[in-house]
């Protein structure tokens, strides 16, 4: 029995023995692990950056900036938030008269930047800056001095100063073009205040557009970027700025992970304007345009929604003269296809006035391409509300009620004889985003000149397409009550 029982253990050593040389023989052909990775990272690449050298290297280029300001300037002071020439302002004025009392304050406000050459030229944000009486910088070793508003770009949101000094350290100028979404990059700069500061991350997206700057595509960022930190540099590993830390995405007004920088080859652009003329003039199409939605889309007979929605063009302007017309859908500018809206904005403001430009447009289910040349921008160019008279039209199943501008208001207005005035809203109307103080142009296409013929063209209509102009700006809508 006890000779059978090892027998049998020496079997199962032997079975075992055989498959261990089974598995690592090198005369076996190994079985194939499929494996669709073909590209592999180096190692070194996956090793966290040190900044050490970057900081060394750089870190005197950054400068603090404060500012002050002075609030409530006696009885011209206006209203936060209203232009000054708005009727609202004056009304706030005679409704509370407090406020032309108010008392003069100083306020005091941070931020960042860095010098762009050692005769003291610095960059930072036009936000940083704005309304300020006087501006100090300090730079790393402690020293401040005056500085000098050279302009701002309020478009961009870049402002250049100027200190009177000479053998300054300056930054290096990265070009932003190179960088690649994941890459590591870092931003020196005085959060609430805390000197030189740096903080790291990686670039999460480039070329992002947001609803309230038009004209720069920024660089999106996870590094951490709080108060203070406006107008300060972001570094790549090559020390090289590639772009000035504007704004930040939060809910709570501290870091939330999202950073937005400007490229800084539009900054240094915008730079050189200031500089050589103290101010700058972006290129301007003259067309005020909107997104072309699936609706849209199909009502024009374009294949997908895609390019800019023509609503309206300025008299007199470069999109004018080279016929561009109400309707037409701008498809390519400068042989870019204009998927998100937003190019466009910033295609044509990185041009200079006089500058042409080439556009593909699709008109009458045909593609055209025409060549514009650029204005400049009108500041000049502000929209107000009209005067109405006591008449008003109440179009109950759209939920609209309308009334008539006078005609002293057209004129001011720049109307002609086109246009009544929305007064309330409600249901379908308010639904679509219609509010009071909208002017509307036409209805289904047909032009407006009082609320007469507002209800002659609407009668029993289920569906209307509506042109309105709100701030300026010109947008179709479309009101349905089924």
């Amino acid at each position: 029995m006890a000779k059978k029982l090892l027998v049998t253990i020496l079997s199962s050593i032997l079975i075992v023995s055989a498959c261990s040389k089974t598995q690592t023989s090198n005369n076996e052909t190994p079985i194939a692990v499929k494996n669709d990775v073909t590209k592999t990272i180096d190692k070194p690449q996956m090793e966290l950056p040190n900044f050490a050298q970057l900081v060394k290297l750089v870190g005197n280029t950054v400068v603090n900036i404060t500012t002050e300001s002075v609030l409530g300037q006696g009885p011209d002071s206006q209203v936060e938030g209203l232009d000054p020439n708005d009727p609202l302002s004056e009304l706030f004025k005679r409704l509370v008269p407090g406020q032309s009392q108010a008392q003069p304050q100083v306020r005091h406000s941070l931020g960042s930047g860095f010098i762009i050459s050692s005769d003291g030229y610095i960059l930072t944000n036009a936000h940083v800056v704005d309304g300020a009486k006087k501006i100090t910088v300090k730079t790393s070793d402690k020293q401040e001095l005056d500085a000098k508003l050279i302009g701002l770009d309020k478009k961009t949101d870049i402002a250049l100063l100027k200190v009177s000094a000479t053998g300054l350290p300056a930054v290096t100028i990265g070009d932003p073009n190179q960088l690649d979404v994941g890459e590591w990059v870092a931003a020196v700069g005085a959060p609430f205040g805390f000197d030189n500061s740096v903080t790291q991350g990686i670039v999460s997206a480039k070329g992002r557009n947001l609803p309230s700057d038009n004209y720069v595509p920024f660089i999106q960022t996870d590094v951490p970027i709080n108060p203070g930190n406006s107008g300060g540099p972001l570094f790549n590993l090559k020390a090289q700025v590639v772009g000035i830390n504007s704004q930040i995405y939060s809910r709570s007004g501290g870091y939330m992970g999202i950073g937005f920088s400007i490229p800084i080859d539009i900054a240094m652009n915008i730079a050189n304007q200031l500089k050589r003329y103290g101010k700058v003039s972006h290129g301007q199409l003259g067309v005020q345009f909107q997104p072309v939605t699936k609706q849209l889309a199909r009502s024009f007979g374009l294949n997908k929604p895609r390019g800019a929605l023509v609503a309206n063009i300025v008299p007199g302007s470069g999109a004018e003269k080279a016929g561009i017309k109400v309707g037409d859908i701008i498809l390519k500018a400068d042989d870019k296809s204009l998927d998100d809206v937003g190019a466009l904005p910033m295609i044509v403001g990185s041009k200079k006035p006089g500058d042409k430009i080439s556009l593909e447009l699709f008109r009458n289910n045909k593609i055209l391409t025409i060549e514009a040349v650029l204005t400049g921008t009108d500041e000049s160019q502000v929209a107000a509300n009209g005067q109405t008279n006591s008449k008003t039209l109440q179009l109950d199943s759209f939920g609209l009620t309308v009334a008539n501008i006078d005609a002293k208001t057209k004129q001011q207005m720049h109307l002609s004889d086109t246009g009544v005035i929305v007064t309330n809203t409600k249901d379908a109307a308010q639904m679509s985003g219609i509010l009071p103080g909208d002017i509307i142009l036409s209805i289904n296409n047909i032009l407006i000149r009082d609320i007469n013929q507002v209800k002659a063209i609407v009668g029993f209509s289920k569906t209307i397409v509506v042109l309105i102009l709100r701030n300026n700006q010109q947008m179709f809508v479309t009101l349905s009550i089924e």
